[in-house]
């Protein structure tokens, strides 16, 4: 009938729009963010939807990843990852957290909200929410 077609419309256009933008949602809630190989090249993934993730190799052991959402817990602009610095940097208002997503330096004084984020073949999978 028409009602079923319609009541699936919304789910094959999002996985249209998941698949055109490179982002894929499991069935195990994990999101699709990029690969190993971007991740290698850029130095970080990120992404805006579901939410900001930025995604690292943990400086203390690369060969772990760190996911944390990046919205800064201050005013709400997304923060940056600084390479050197060891420390994702606020542009707004110089806020810095530790790798971890913990509070550096103020005026933040909350924690970033820390994902857990696994490797399934080259694919950087982040499970939020």
């Amino acid at each position: 009938s028409l009602g079923w077609v319609i009541s699936w419309m919304p789910v094959g256009i999002s996985a249209f729009l998941a698949a055109c933008t490179g982002q894929q949602k499991s069935a195990t809630g994990l999101e699709t963010v990029g690969t190993i190989a971007d991740l290698d090249a850029k130095g970080v993934l990120q992404t805006e939807s579901p939410s900001p993730i930025l995604v690292i190799r943990n400086p203390a052991d690369p060969k772990t990843l760190i996911a944390v959402n990046s919205t800064c817990t201050h005013q709400g602009c997304l923060v940056a990852w600084n390479a050197e610095r060891k420390s994702f940097v606020c542009p707004c208002h110089g806020a810095a957290y530790a790798a971890d997503g913990s509070v550096q330096k103020a005026p933040a004084t909350k924690a970033l909200a820390t994902y857990p984020v696994q490797v399934d073949g080259q694919n950087v999978q982040v499970k939020v929410g």
